[in-house]
């Protein structure tokens, strides 16, 4: 009988920690939401001593999901695990996961602390969790880098203490498959007590070998968790990708021999939903989720396909979610009709409010498009969100002028502070004008690290969903707009972008 796999996903905590990543509380909850559709075991929903904001989600997580584990991570101090467990409190189901860096290099230089400072630290961090919770997850940060006869001392007692699952931390992309496996079967083989805890990997993409370490650490060294997350989200390089994990282990069964809960039909959908909310796009070739993962141009390939479809595919494009998910929606179609399609989707507004605002929205987008895609519905509630965060700055109208041999100008309309200010720019494109005209008002001084456009659905008519990086004073941000007419779009993205700059919330971003 087959051996099942824990799915541990932290696209909110670790995913969230890619630079510009940052999601706000009713973005997170949605993302929750879906994860709960996938059937993801656990989802680590945050950090709760970063902010107040972090507490925030974690504790509207807890409330909103049901059928999950809810965990949040904590430093190795009383502090850290105190505020994890208050905002844990309604979760049905509850983690704390706690973690102290355990290689040389990290506390010589990071913590400036004696191996024994550490390890009478995380004996101490497990047993003052194991008073909210009797589910502690333990982390030796760089694990991968530390010593191995200190990192059986200290795994031992923290399972001693009342740690039940150990997470095997590769925390900067160290590690290479064989090695990284190999010494997670040293570890369980000579930690006495290792069999009283489950084992778990969490590995970063640095070298481009995330998800194989993870799963020589599944094979080789009897990890029965995987720490994930959607697209690979996360740090640097990202991190172990859930959607290359899950669909491994599910097309080789015959080498893995292991179940999982995952409902692999809702991949694509949670791809998608993190792709939109954090703005970052899912390039054309990654595997499963990509938009060519399933595309063939070989003349070769395309007369294999048409005489066995398993020629050249190992998986069915629709058994992770890729199929004709369109909406025949238009502008004469009723209000009950659009509130069943959120349902469907899983989107959850919380008043009858929201739901009218988001359908008058829905009818003005009807007006200028033909065929509304489940995507176009999902950009627009997200809108709607972002329209309840106390904006500063708020898009209202623009109007551009651009032709050959002239520099483009436009006008734009917004609000700061729910007062109404215009503005003209010109530029070296309609997109540089615009960023010009708000920035003669808003006088940010941030730098535009990237700007890119991607199509939400597929057609001319498609909505143009783009993203702008903005940069200011060591800050980075994401701001997303979507618009069928792209420039409207950037406008909104750029104005985006400088509410999440204008916010005061400061976050720590501890790494593991």
């Amino acid at each position: 009988m087959a051996e099942k796999l824990i799915i541990f996903d932290t696209t909110l905590r670790d995913g969230e920690q890619s630079p510009g990543a940052s999601m706000t509380k009713e973005e997170k909850i949605r993302i929750a939401r879906q994860l709960e559709r996938l059937k993801v075991d656990v989802i680590e929903a945050g950090f709760a001593a970063a902010s107040q904001g972090d507490f925030e989600a974690i504790t509207a997580i807890s409330g909103a999901v049901k059928d999950s584990i809810i965990c949040s991570l904590s430093r190795a101090n009383d502090r850290d695990i105190a505020r994890a467990a208050e905002a844990l409190q309604v979760a049905r189901r509850k983690r704390i996961h706690t973690f102290i860096a355990t290689s040389p290099l990290h506390m010589e230089k990071k913590l400036r602390m004696t191996p024994d400072q550490v390890f009478e630290q995380a004996k101490q961090a497990v047993r003052f969790a194991r008073n909210f919770t009797d589910d502690v997850e333990f982390s030796p940060e760089d694990g991968s880098r530390s010593d191995m006869d200190f990192l059986c001392r200290v795994i031992e007692a923290v399972i001693t203490e009342g740690a039940t699952t150990i997470n095997f931390a590769d925390t900067v992309g160290y590690g290479v498959p064989e090695l990284y496996g190999n010494m997670l079967k040293t570890l369980r083989e000579r930690i006495p007590n290792s069999d009283k805890a489950v084992w778990s990997v969490h590995c970063h993409n640095d070298l481009g070998m995330a998800v194989a370490n993870s799963l020589a650490g599944v094979m080789i060294g009897g990890a029965r968790q995987v720490e994930c997350t959607i697209n690979g989200l996360g740090e640097r390089a990202g991190n172990t990708a859930l959607e290359e994990i899950v669909m491994a282990v599910r097309t080789r069964k015959d080498h893995f021999n292991l179940d999982f809960n995952i409902d692999t039909t809702q991949i694509v959908a949670t791809s998608k939903l993190v792709s939109q909310i954090t703005g970052f796009a899912v390039q054309p070739n990654k595997a499963v989720v990509g938009a060519n993962a399933f595309a063939h141009a070989s003349g070769i390939h395309q007369d294999g396909i048409l005489k066995a479809r398993d020629t050249y595919e190992i998986m069915r494009a629709e058994d992770v979610g890729w199929s004709a998910n369109k909406i025949v929606l238009g502008k004469l179609s009723g209000r009950n009709a659009f509130k069943q399609r959120l349902d469907e989707l899983g989107i959850k507004l919380e008043s009858e409010g929201e739901v009218n605002a988001a359908f008058a929205r829905f009818k003005e987008l009807a007006d200028r498009k033909s065929e509304i895609f489940d995507e176009d519905i999902m950009s627009l509630v997200s809108d709607e969100e972002h329209s309840h965060d106390n904006e500063c700055y708020r898009f209202v109208s623009l109007a551009q002028h651009s032709e050959t041999g002239e520099r483009p100008a436009a006008k734009i309309v917004f609000t700061i502070d729910s007062k109404e200010v215009t503005c003209d720019g010109h530029g070296n494109g309609p997109v540089d004008a615009i960023v010009n005209a708000i920035e003669s008002k808003t006088q940010s001084g941030s730098e535009l690290l990237l700007f890119s456009v991607n199509a939400i659905t597929t057609g001319t008519q498609s909505q143009g969903e783009v993203t702008m990086r903005l940069s200011k004073a060591g800050r980075i941000v994401n701001g997303v707009g979507a618009d069928p007419d792209i420039v409207v779009a950037s406008a909104k993205a750029y104005l985006s972008a400088l509410n999440k700059l204008h916010s005061k919330v400061e976050k720590l971003n501890p790494q593991i």
